[in-house]
């Protein structure tokens, strides 16, 4: 199963993941991750990237793509994976595309997560103290004035992926408000309608 999960900030994409691993025994590919092992590997893709990096640029979408084709090839994810913060914006889906249709593989599907965008900010309110309570440190993006701003780079460059797969009748839509267990249950049900 090579899925996909959208969805904004703070809308649980995080906590499915952890479930969807778990169920179906694939990774969750996150590229930050995988960014930093190639780069620490000092792979072919991980090289360019690291000189990328050294000088304080973005790495390319040429890069990213790369490091996930050379992840997918891994024996843990011949079965599937999950994209997790890839792709962003359509010209990466494109070249996620183009780049699977070279290993013969294809997405299953891609599940949105919609929100309240004014809910997720009393939800990553919630994040910090809780995070603070379990005497952990803070990440640096979860505080408002940081959240809003990745709530508007999400609408400006990652929201219109939802019409682009919507497009190749991949894009499945769930209500990422609903309580956790009844939003796994319902993600549940489309992996089980994609593998049948």
């Amino acid at each position: 199963m090579r899925l996909i999960l959208l969805g904004p900030p703070g809308a649980g994409k995080g906590t499915q993941s952890a479930r969807i691993v778990e169920r179906l025994g694939v990774p969750q590919l996150s590229t930050g991750d995988m960014l930093r092992a190639a780069v620490a590997a000092g792979t072919p893709i991980g090289l360019k990237a690291k000189d990328v990096m050294a000088s304080g640029g973005l790495v390319s979408d040429e890069i990213v793509v790369g490091i996930v084709a050379d992840r997918i090839e891994e024996a843990d994810a011949r079965k599937g994976f999950i994209l997790d913060g890839f792709p962003r914006t359509v010209p990466q889906a494109r070249a996620l595309d183009t780049m699977l249709r070279e290993k013969n593989l294809q997405l299953d599907a891609v599940i949105e997560l919609k929100v309240d965008e004014n809910a997720l900010v009393e939800r990553i309110a919630t994040r910090v103290a809780d995070t603070l309570a379990r005497g952990e440190p803070v990440r640096k993006d979860d505080n408002p004035e940081a959240f809003k701003t990745r709530l508007v780079a999400y609408r400006e460059q990652t929201a219109p992926l939802s019409e682009y797969y919507a497009q190749k009748g991949l894009l499945r839509v769930l209500d990422g408000m609903q309580p956790i267990d009844e939003v796994t249950a319902a993600i549940a049900r489309i992996l089980q309608t994609e593998a049948a």
